[in-house]
């Protein structure tokens, strides 16, 4: 008996061994649009300059495991004053086919996906939340079931494919919540906002968390709010759910101490401690672990010194991220975007990665 108690008490040793090998810490990017670059003559090339590569090929090559892809409900695809646009070519519109497009790339190189649905037309973060349009007018609890069959319809796609989603985000950077409208700063649908109509922001997010699991049990539900230095912003959006019984796994949060230093927050280095202070205390508060879902840092090549430092930020990063109990991975937004109107990619003009891009491969 002493023997087979000895046996057993290995191989339960050896399975729990086994489960921690086979999650590893995530290194992703945001590749969303990417195919619509590549379709319209934006190549990418190694380090090196070989290529053209694919760009989610290139991301693997470059020591990431797992993508990240925006779904946008009913997008237009908008061409200069008098040009001519071709509607039938999805690539990079961020509908379901250009999610499947994309999900099916990475499923061939073996890459974890996640979805992020923006529940929008358009882009979705803490200024800007717009209604679908064919939602608009619609009541609470129709709108609800409009959340769920856009993401039930949008995921039965992508499984009917044969691609694995690991993760899902139901909704953007909700801080002020989800499915509202807006003129400047007047709000003038609020459906979702958290402030406004906080049972139902909570309501549309637990749907969110019905819908996924329906297609994808296993699925990790993430709820992405920005800014995640900012304990107290957390505390407040989170204790809303707390409140009303939503249903979540896992907190994504965005980390961009770029922006952060616009809001007058400086510090880069304590922008990133408190970060991985608020990791720590979402688990200890909440009982969730989380994900850093955005970051990113500017391309400045015209300046060797801010060049500089927007590597050191994010080796940082990525250390922190690396190093914290409860962080379970990072991902880059939208590295592969040239430095032109946006620069918080991290490639140059000519689509080849920045020294930014060698912070995922450094030990």
């Amino acid at each position: 008996m002493r023997t087979l108690s000895r046996i057993l008490a290995a191989c339960l040793i050896l399975a729990a061994t086994a489960c921690v090998q086979a999650d590893p810490f995530w290194l992703g990017a945001d590749i969303s649009g990417s195919a619509g670059q590549e379709a319209r003559g934006e190549y990418y090339y190694d380090a090196a300059g070989n290529g053209p590569k694919e760009i989610t090929a290139l991301m693997k090559e470059m020591g990431l495991n797992a993508v990240r892809l925006r779904v946008w409900v009913q997008p237009r695809r908008w061409g200069r004053p008098g040009q001519a646009v071709d509607t039938t070519d999805f690539r990079g519109l961020c509908n379901k086919e250009d999610v499947l497009y994309n999900a099916l790339i990475a499923k061939e190189l073996g890459m974890a996906v996640m979805i992020d649905f923006h529940y929008s037309d358009t882009w979705a973060d803490p200024a800007h939340q717009p209604i679908p349009r064919s939602w608009v007018g619609h009541t609470y609890e129709q709108m609800k079931e409009d959340l769920k069959a856009h993401t039930v319809e949008t995921l039965r796609l992508l499984k009917d494919h044969g691609v694995k989603v690991k993760w899902v985000q139901v909704g953007n950077e909700t801080r002020n919540g989800l499915l509202w409208n807006n003129v400047g700063t007047e709000v003038t649908e609020h459906m979702g906002h958290s402030r406004l109509d906080p049972e139902q922001y909570a309501g549309f997010l637990d749907a969110g968390y019905e819908a996924v699991k329906s297609v994808y049990p296993k699925a990790v539900v993430i709820v992405h709010l920005d800014n995640g230095y900012d304990q107290e912003m957390y505390d407040w959006n989170l204790g809303i759910l707390e409140q009303y019984g939503t249903r979540y796994d896992m907190v994504g949060m965005s980390l961009y101490p770029y922006w952060a230093a616009t809001n007058g927050l400086t510090d880069a280095d304590k922008v990133i401690a408190d970060c991985q202070a608020n990791i720590g205390h979402v688990y200890e508060r909440f009982g969730k672990e989380s994900m850093i879902v955005e970051t990113g840092a500017e391309v400045n090549l015209e300046d060797a010194d801010k060049m500089a430092e927007s590597v050191r930020q994010m080796q940082e990063i990525v250390k922190m991220a690396r190093g914290t109990e409860h962080c379970h991975g990072l991902f880059y937004w939208n590295p592969c975007c040239r430095p032109r109107g946006y620069r918080l990619g991290a490639f140059d003009m000519e689509g080849r990665p920045t020294g930014i891009m060698d912070a995922f491969t450094a030990k």
